[in-house]
């Protein structure tokens, strides 16, 4: 009796104590979930009073397609493409470079090896915005070079997917880092033993035990290059080169009057591609804890 007694005791424990943590986590996202319902109505009416949609006469309605017009522009589909171009590279690029050296890193012992580490923690201290001059002469440079220069130069989508690689990298490589040193010597001094190389052992045994650490270094980058502005509209001239970012302040003009339900529409538009992406990875991001015992040093 006095045993049953005592679960009830701590079970009602446990109910407040986990009704109290739901009720926080409620309170904490309710101005996201707010901002998030202002934006999808905005976008479907007139105008808005809050969260209500209001018609011309100022009456609850005024639902609308018009804020969606811009779909029929052949320029946002360009922009689009150049969003996209620079989050896949850097996908790509810092996804790459960053896991073989993090491997490199993690695994091996060379000349320079912790020296390396501490100026790629010092570089990722550095703002973007010190190094825009410096980005500009390299971009520059490299528009004199023939064939080259054209797809990676200055006021090009490839170009600030390059400069903003090589921003992102020095975040990239410390964060593999960190998973390859969480991953056990067992298989891959196996593998070596029989026979395998350093380049076969990093592709074929350790990449597929650290897919959550790729899923979440892509997710990163992706953000980081879909919602890129400084970068986009320092080193591109005119809308055939810019990106969704810039785009979307080209809207909001100092001297017309600014139409935000449209803004919100365009808003609402760019964040599609972002859900997406993170939809098809949430599944490796909820893994991204497990895997071997720590075999770095």
């Amino acid at each position: 009796m006095r045993y049953l007694k005592i679960r009830r005791l701590y079970s009602s424990k446990d109910l407040f104590g986990n009704s109290t943590a739901y009720l926080l986590l409620i309170i904490s996202i309710l101005p996201i979930l707010l901002g998030y319902a202002w934006l999808t109505i905005a976008t479907f009416s007139t105008r808005t009073e809050g969260l209500l949609p209001k018609d011309a006469t100022g009456k609850v309605g005024g639902w609308t397609l018009q804020n969606w017009r811009f779909l029929s522009d052949p320029l946002i589909w360009r922009v689009t493409l150049n969003s996209f171009i620079i989050a896949v590279g850097m996908v790509i690029g810092v996804g790459a470079i960053a896991s073989l050296a993090g491997y490199a890193l993690s695994r091996m012992n060379f000349a320079g090896r912790k020296g390396f580490l501490s100026m790629t923690l010092i570089l990722h201290a550095f703002p973007g915005v010190t190094l825009l001059i410096s980005i500009f002469f390299v971009l520059r440079f490299i528009s004199r070079i023939p064939v080259l220069g054209s797809v990676f130069g200055y006021n090009t989508a490839a170009g600030v997917a390059l400069a903003m690689v090589s921003l992102e990298l020095p975040l990239g490589i410390w964060l593999m880092k960190g998973f390859f040193d969480n991953i056990s010597w067992d298989i891959e001094r196996s593998a070596l033993i029989d026979g395998a190389s350093r380049f076969r052992v990093w592709w074929e045994i350790i990449l597929p035990q650290i897919k959550p650490g790729l899923a979440a270094l892509a997710v990163f980058t992706f953000l980081t290059g879909w919602s890129a502005y400084l970068l986009p509209a320092t080193f591109t001239i005119g809308t055939k080169v810019a990106n969704l970012p810039v785009y979307l302040n080209q809207l909001q003009g100092d001297t017309a009057p600014t139409n935000w339900n449209t803004v919100a529409a365009v808003g609402l538009f760019q964040l599609i591609p972002v859900l997406t992406f993170f939809i098809f990875t949430q599944k490796l991001l909820l893994n991204i804890y497990s895997g071997g015992s720590k075999g770095g040093n």
